[in-house]
């Protein structure tokens, strides 16, 4: 019994180990898309690879218990796949701003996804928010603002397809909470690669670049090899721990963004940047705490 007990307190420590390693994947695709973006690879081709990669290893483990069309059928079809939309937008997005933007400020502006989350919820999913959540909510938005200064001239049109980015992550969020539960993790993760895979193909035919290096090819190929990664250690950290318990390190993503900025491209976050960071932050851990009450 007392083995048995040990073990269930080390559960929730084992799905937050998984959390930082889901994000630190997901910074290492990030920094990895930005830095084959600034050798000239074009965004479209960045994304294709991505979801390839993720749709090769798909179809691997859906189909490890036989090729029956059956364990590829879903009967909500049309919503996994306005799902993937989403994710498959948003990435190309994020990519494309990359060329132009930090990783700290693209990272800053995108976790603002939890506070959006928040402001559909209303609406999309018929929640009540109460006068602290709809605190965070305006919080978050200013440090967004803070972060973007739409006014400065820090301002780049990218960070508006970030502000997408964000806007895309939060509605993906939400149909993700409707379908958990309804439809296999597997299917949606194939279906993912799918609609990548065939949205992203022609545009980066047409716009294909060859890489430099054979390093260069191993990161394009490692895209589509880490965010498969990543998104099976998201989906087995919340196993093992609550929602609750893993979402305050969802945030190491902007310490590993900030380390690999700072040693690959040699960038340092400004002022504002920090300043806007951490609004937003505290606008999501806002969130967090009172959904916990």
């Amino acid at each position: 019994m007392a083995v048995a007990a040990q073990s269930n307190v080390d559960l929730p420590r084992l799905g937050i180990v998984l959390m930082l390693a889901a994000w630190l994947l997901f910074s290492l695709v990030d920094t990895g898309a930005k830095w084959l973006a600034v050798a000239g690879i074009p965004a479209f081709q960045l994304a294709f690879m991505r979801y390839a990669g993720h749709f090769v290893i798909s179809i691997g483990v859906v189909a490890k218990g036989g090729w029956s069309v059956d364990r590829f059928k879903t009967d909500h079809l049309w919503q996994v796949v306005s799902r993937a939309v989403l994710l498959v937008t948003a990435t190309l997005s994020n990519f494309y701003a990359l060329h132009f933007l930090p990783l700290t400020v693209a990272s800053a502006i995108m976790f603002s996804s939890p506070v959006i989350v928040c402001f559909l919820s209303i609406s999309v999913l018929g929640e009540k928010v109460g006068p602290w959540r709809w605190g965070a909510i305006l919080l978050g938005f200013i440090g967004v603002l803070i972060v973007v200064r739409p006014f400065g001239t820090a301002f780049h049109p990218a960070m508006l397809l970030i502000i997408y980015n964000a806007t895309a992550l939060a509605f993906y969020s939400i149909m993700t909470r409707k379908l958990s539960g309804i439809v296999a993790v597997d299917t949606m993760q194939f279906y993912l690669g799918l609609v990548g895979t065939s949205i992203m193909a022609p545009f980066a035919i047409w716009a294909w670049v060859a890489p430099a290096s054979g390093w260069a090819m191993t990161v394009l190929l490692g895209l589509g090899v880490m965010g498969w990664a990543g998104h099976q250690f998201l989906t087995n950290a919340h196993r093992f721990g609550s929602a609750n318990q893993l979402m305050p390190f969802t945030y190491s993503f902007l310490i590993y963004v900030a380390i690999w900025g700072y040693l690959l491209f040699g960038t340092v976050p400004d002022f504002w940047t920090l300043i806007g960071a951490v609004v937003i932050m505290g606008a999501g851990l806002i969130i967090w705490k009172r959904e916990q009450t």
